[in-house]
């Protein structure tokens, strides 16, 4: 598999081939999803709530997003590495967006920054874009909005809400994102989004009609276990996997079974 590149999203679209992503948050993850053929990996501010423990995505830093995604650049290999704007890391202004994007390509060794946003940060993507900071946008459910959207709740049910995701989504388009991811939102309408768009879209919890799917690791194989949402699928279980391969240690080391000679030097 040759390294995936921006253009491969476009050649995969354009050849009705689904693009597949994941998160992942450091190197062992990150060389997993490279071995089992993964187009591309988002590090994502996800990354406060299934590795940190936190209730939502909000404190995340930049400094932590920067650190996260050098390690997932080592173990990469051919996936593409998309790196996730952290709150308040573009919000405040389109000098500060700029600066902050080009820390993912410059000292964390992603291909491309993932941002939250519709309209109201067109100019940013813009402005990131004519640095040659590749942007992937990303409406619907946007989890750094959680206090204004009332919740993790579906968007673009009403007719009006509808039609203003499909303008935001040909804004950003024209803002010049190469992707699109859409959240949480119905089905019908994300198939609508993705034929009206000349550039992939990539769906979560939105059906099956996207150009491409992601999802988040830890729901993936199951280590994630304060929420699971409708839209994710457990394709393994590790934390099971794991605590029986623990106990059996504990076991073992109880029991003078562990360490044997076979583990002791001569």
């Amino acid at each position: 598999m040759a390294h995936f590149t921006i253009q491969d999203f476009l050649s995969k679209k354009k050849d009705k081939v689904k693009i597949t992503m994941l998160t992942a948050y450091d190197y062992p993850f990150a060389r997993i999803l490279d071995e089992a053929g993964i187009d591309a990996i988002l590090v994502g501010d996800s990354l406060g709530m299934v590795v940190q423990g936190l209730e939502n995505t909000l404190p995340v830093t930049m400094d932590e997003m920067v650190y996260h995604t050098k390690m997932v650049s080592r173990g990469a290999g051919d996936c593409m590495v998309i790196g996730d704007m952290p709150f308040m890391s573009y919000q405040a202004g389109i000098a500060d967006a700029v600066k902050n994007a080009g820390r993912f390509l410059k000292e964390a060794g992603a291909a491309a920054v993932k941002m939250e946003g519709g309209a109201e940060v067109c100019d940013h993507i813009r402005a990131m874009t004519k640095s040659d900071i590749p942007v992937m946008a990303h409406i619907g459910l946007t989890p750094q909005s959680i206090h204004r959207m009332g919740g993790y709740k579906v968007q673009g049910k009403s007719d009006e809400a509808a039609k203003r995701l499909i303008e935001e989504a040909h804004a950003v388009e024209d803002a010049g994102a190469f992707s699109l991811i859409l959240e949480a939102i119905p089905l019908k309408l994300a198939k609508k989004i993705t034929k009206e768009l000349s550039i992939p879209t990539i769906g979560i919890g939105a059906g099956p009609h996207c150009d491409g799917q992601i999802l988040v690791l830890h729901d993936v194989i199951g280590l994630f276990e304060r929420f699971v949402p409708k839209f994710t699928k457990q394709y393994a279980n590790v934390k099971v996997d794991a605590v029986k391969a623990l106990r059996k240690y504990k076991a073992e080391v109880e029991k003078g079974i562990f360490p044997s000679e076979k583990q002791s030097f001569k």
